[in-house]
């Protein structure tokens, strides 16, 4: 094999439907498969934010209506959604292995993602799921539920926060490295993957967290020695001064580089920020590997060196 290739979709890119994000998928197949009849290896994450919380949502909303419809937990609704996203990228990918009369097996692997316990993140949850409330309904589900944080999100009301843990560990890191040894194009780590502890005898137990989707498909990347890590997403290229008169798209950025214009502020926290800084963490201290983000409609050209950000170590 010439290189082992991990892609990183992006929840937002995948649409808003079901339909919506097969159709995109579709799309976005051709180049994947073509990556293996050229001799490469794939491995395939992707985002989840809009579809955990519709899952999430959708069972809030039915426990309310019907109290036979149980609330779902936050893991769980991420196990969802690594489910049913996966089952369409493998939809997809199967039928272009077929059309182009390869021998190739795809599936996706539900993935656990270690965390530390005591990560600070637990101490100061962030991240913002499910939907919006007023400020009455969440002061009152904090005071029926104490353990809930709840919090102004963009000025549109009130959402949970959970907190957002960095990744250490992803637990299927064998059986992915099996499959891929034996011709599996492999989804995994959807969603930045169902954080998971070790308790005090050993077993992993879940968390109601969220890992950042970028920093999660790094570790993975790091996990099976990809020499690539593509991170699809929204636009074409890294921008540095934004929306600005002088705003200039980057169509290489070394470590260093990106140290200094994360230190200038150029990224924001919510969006860019934390894809460079994943990119950087999956390049730091190994020169063969490049991070590549780019547009998911212009994956192909992307993978071909045409477009997206190359971020390297030097």
């Amino acid at each position: 094999m010439d290189d082992r290739i991990v892609i990183a979709l992006g929840g937002n890119a995948l649409g808003n439907t079901p339909q919506e994000q097969q159709n995109m998928i579709e799309k976005a197949t051709k180049p994947l498969v073509d990556l293996i009849a050229n001799g490469n290896e794939i491995l395939i994450s992707h985002g989840n934010g809009p579809q955990v919380g519709m899952i999430g949502l959708a069972f809030e909303e039915g426990s309310n209506a019907n109290t036979k419809v149980p609330p779902m937990p936050l893991p769980e609704c991420t196990a969802m959604s690594q489910g049913y996203i996966g089952y369409h990228i493998q939809k997809a990918i199967k039928r272009e292995l077929l059309i182009q009369n390869m021998p190739w097996h795809v599936a996706t692997i539900v993935t656990q993602v270690e965390v530390d316990p005591k990560d600070p993140a637990f101490e100061n949850p962030t991240k913002p799921i499910g939907p919006y409330y007023t400020k009455e309904q969440a002061e009152e589900i904090m005071s029926s539920q104490p353990e809930v944080v709840m919090a102004e999100d963009a000025g549109r009301g009130y959402r949970q926060m959970v907190a957002s843990p960095k990744p250490i560990n992803i637990v299927e890191k064998a059986s992915i490295l099996n499959m891929l040894d034996n011709e599996f194009i492999v989804v995994a780590s959807g969603g930045g993957g169902i954080p998971v502890y070790k308790d005090k005898e050993g077993f992993f137990q879940s968390v109601p967290a969220v890992i950042d989707k970028d920093f999660s498909t790094a570790k993975l990347a790091d996990a099976v020695d990809a020499e690539y890590l593509f991170i699809l997403t929204a636009v074409d290229r890294v921008s540095i001064n934004w929306g600005k008169p002088n705003q200039e798209n980057i169509a290489k950025m070394s470590y260093a580089e990106c140290q200094q214009y994360c230190k200038e502020g150029h990224f924001a926290k919510g969006s860019m920020l934390p894809k460079v800084q994943a990119a950087m963490e999956f390049v730091k201290g190994h020169p063969k590997r490049k991070a590549i983000i780019a547009s998911l409609e212009k994956a192909p050209q992307a993978i071909e060196g045409k477009t997206g950000t190359v971020i390297y170590f030097a």
